[in-house]
């Protein structure tokens, strides 16, 4: 019923919104009459203000056209190369006519990126993808709106992620013979049992698995985010969260966690930096400062979309990360998908080299809940274990902005280039293979990096760039 109410009264501002922007738009015309008033750029900067506030937000687009790689720019073809009823495997393919540039980036790592199923959506991760882009093959997993999965499609458990990461994993490796994995956040957990699974089976597993700000261990430093999923019961979550989606989606009928609630909660963590951020807005657009209004659409943009999640899906993360912290206590069992339980063993990985990211300042994920994921995979030789804490960077600020472009992705990618095989086409393999491909990697020594603490990076980032180019990677 929430959920109808909240359709109901957004459809009902929908006309004012649009007639906010109007009237926005009339006042801050110079050449209008209504633009000559004295007062014209505060009517028009509330009015502005007042459009953002009461319109919806569409899910966005990663727009990566070009990328820069040694002062060359590359063309970015981006496209769906797996469709699966809640997910879509997208890859940004590279094009260039610069034939030096052609043979260097033949030869670079495949990165698969797990995007975080978490409320927002995987274009979240879009200074991740472009960043990664300059030096390697990138796919990354796009999680679709729960509501507009329509009931035929079937349920979506935490079993299905699992299942799907691994569909994912098997199909870039036929494509290339094996691939490096990238989670951030909340697919650090599903993402260690895919890969523990496959090396169970006996499969070919990842040269690398990179974890960034997630929960392995949610005991460790728990967050205000931890405290509310370990606090509440799993029928409290069910009875205040779970709602089903109105007739006028897709997914009619369908039990999901809705976006509108999950945002609720983001804005209610920090309301007064929030509050601030719109009111600096408001001022930005009486002065004219169009770099800095335009860093703030664009942030919030992002920000404000977010999609429903499936709830069997929500409810069982809830349940076995939060509560049971089934994955360290050595007790979860994955549903395959022919139906049979596995048991997830994380000391079954040997060959899959491995490295945790954690910022400082995480108020998400706390301090030493990724990096427990070193103790639980004790088949990986220490030589192949790496940790790096990024000093001063928040949760987004690991994955996002400038201390993930200056400090982590220099250490992500000599992580990645330390351990990467060259690149070749292999048959496509769906099926699990019966003996595990070993991964020629060089030693890498366990370590704690840190690096030196600097001003934090603003809220909205302040910039723009792009360009053209052809022919095939």
């Amino acid at each position: 019923m929430l959920y109808q109410l909240y359709e109901t009264q957004r459809s009902l501002m929908e006309p004012f919104s649009d007639l906010a922007l109007a009237a926005a738009k009339l006042y801050s015309n110079p050449l209008s009459v209504a633009g000559q008033n004295p007062f014209a750029q505060r009517l028009s900067a509330g009015y502005d203000l007042m459009h953002r506030l009461g319109k919806d937000y569409e899910k966005p687009e990663f727009g990566l056209r070009t990328i820069d790689v040694d002062g060359v720019d590359v063309a970015i073809h981006e496209r769906v190369e797996v469709n699966k009823p809640f997910c879509e495997l997208r890859r940004f393919k590279r094009f260039t006519d610069d034939t030096a540039t052609l043979d260097k980036i033949k030869g670079q790592p495949v990165v698969l990126i797990v995007a975080p199923l978490s409320g927002h959506y995987a274009t979240l991760l879009r200074d991740t993808v472009k960043t990664m882009l300059k030096d390697h093959k990138v796919y990354i997993t796009d999680w679709k709106n729960a509501r507009l999965v329509p009931l035929e499609d079937g349920e979506f458990h935490l079993d299905d992620y699992v299942n799907y990461v691994q569909e994912f994993i098997r199909h870039v490796q036929g494509k290339y013979g094996n691939c490096h994995v990238m989670s951030v956040c909340q697919p650090t957990v599903p993402v260690l049992a895919a890969v523990s699974l496959m090396a169970s089976r006996g499969e070919t597993t990842p040269l690398t698995m990179t974890m960034m700000g997630g929960p392995i261990d949610a005991r460790k430093s728990p967050t205000a985010v931890n405290n509310l999923a370990m606090n509440k019961s799993h029928s409290w979550f069910e009875n205040n969260v779970i709602y089903r989606v109105p007739s006028n989606f897709p997914g009619a009928g369908r039990r999901v966690y809705p976006g509108f609630l999950q945002h609720t909660g983001f804005v209610a963590m920090n309301p007064d930096h929030h509050a601030k951020s719109h009111y600096d807005y408001f001022k930005d657009l009486i002065k004219g400062d169009d770099a800095s209004t335009e860093a703030h659409r664009k942030f919030y943009d992002e920000y404000n979309a977010v999609l429903d999640m499936d709830a069997d899906y929500y409810l069982e993360t809830i349940h076995v990360v939060f509560q049971d912290f089934s994955l360290v206590s050595g007790t979860w069992d994955v549903k395959n998908p022919q139906g049979k339980l596995e048991r997830v063993k994380p000391a079954d990985i040997k060959t899959t080299a491995l490295m945790s990211v954690e910022g400082e300042l995480d108020d998400i994920s706390g301090a030493g809940q990724t990096e427990a994921v070193h103790d639980i995979c004790s088949g990986v030789p220490k030589s192949q274990q790496r940790h790096f804490e990024a000093k001063g960077a928040g949760h987004y600020g690991i994955f996002s902005g400038r201390r993930w472009r200056e400090h982590v992705y220099p250490q992500v990618k000599a992580f990645i280039k330390a351990h990467a095989t060259p690149v070749a086409k292999a048959a496509p393999a769906a099926k699990p293979a019966p003996a595990v491909a070993k991964s020629a990697a060089k030693p890498v020594s366990v370590k704690k990096v840190a690096i030196a603490p600097s001003k934090p990076a603003p809220t909205a980032p302040k910039t723009v760039a792009a360009k053209r180019s052809i022919k095939s990677k």
